[in-house]
């Protein structure tokens, strides 16, 4: 049988140890040094299990003062009405929004279902990274009709949130019709965007928004950083039963 590394057994012990209380928030962990002799092995050893737990986001080292324990995960609920930067500042964090890649062309077969568009439409495609503060959270690509959005391009290409983008293009409102969670590994494109390793584990979420009439106005595909980032969900308890 395999044994498993040292480095690896020293990463889920302090990770146990953060997840349980011991360390919070802002708390600075032991050195390299003390964790070297606690542990029983080199100093290599110890920052490689750093390193581990500064790519999965929950420490951050700091230059000349030591390894300290990051924020965290912020719960991120998931409704009827989903609003990126509200969700954020509600949490009492900062919200920002890097625009990747905004780009009209035809949909594709899946996005045409769920906007209920015809062969051949055509659908702005907006791609970006929203972070809290510096700490990207989510790597996203939404879709959008372009028949009944023309402009919204341009909008998109300015930045800021696509509520306000929407708006500008004549629609005040929307709502999130369903959303579909699931658990995966990320791939090297999404880590390195996310900033974690890797294969950690990432909140994939393909979610539909329509206007209030029931018009779909948004196909969504987000990818959220679990370490950062706790979706809940509000249940509606006229819908759900365990009978």
């Amino acid at each position: 049988m395999a044994r498993t590394p040292v480095w690896t057994a020293i990463t889920t012990t302090l990770r146990g140890e953060i997840a349980g209380g011991q360390y919070r928030a802002g708390d600075k962990l032991p050195t390299e040094a003390e964790l070297a002799t606690r542990f029983g092995v080199n100093r290599h050893t110890v920052r490689r299990a750093l390193g581990d737990l500064a790519e999965a986001g929950i420490v951050r080292a700091r230059r000349g003062a030591g390894v300290f324990v990051e924020s965290s995960p912020t719960d991120y609920p998931i409704g009827r009405r989903v609003r990126f930067h509200q969700n954020i500042r509600a949490a009492g964090r900062t919200p920002i929004k890097q625009v990747l890649r905004v780009e009209t062309r035809l949909a594709d077969e899946v996005e045409a279902a769920a906007l209920a568009l015809g062969k051949g439409a055509e659908v702005v495609v907006y791609e970006g990274l929203s972070s809290l503060s510096d700490a990207p959270v989510a790597l996203f690509t939404s879709t959008f009709p372009a028949a009944l959005l023309p402009h919204l391009g341009e909008s998109l290409a300015a930045g800021g949130s696509v509520t306000e983008a929407l708006a500008a293009n004549g629609v005040p409102d929307y709502i999130r019709r369903d959303t579909r969670i699931t658990a995966e590994a990320a791939t090297p494109t999404q880590a390195l965007h996310l900033r974690v390793r890797e294969g950690a584990p990432v909140l994939r979420t393909v979610a539909v928004n329509t206007l209030l009439d029931g018009t779909p106005i948004e196909y969504g595909v987000s990818f959220f950083a679990g370490e950062r980032i706790a979706l809940t969900v509000a249940l509606d308890d006229t819908k759900d039963s365990l009978d």
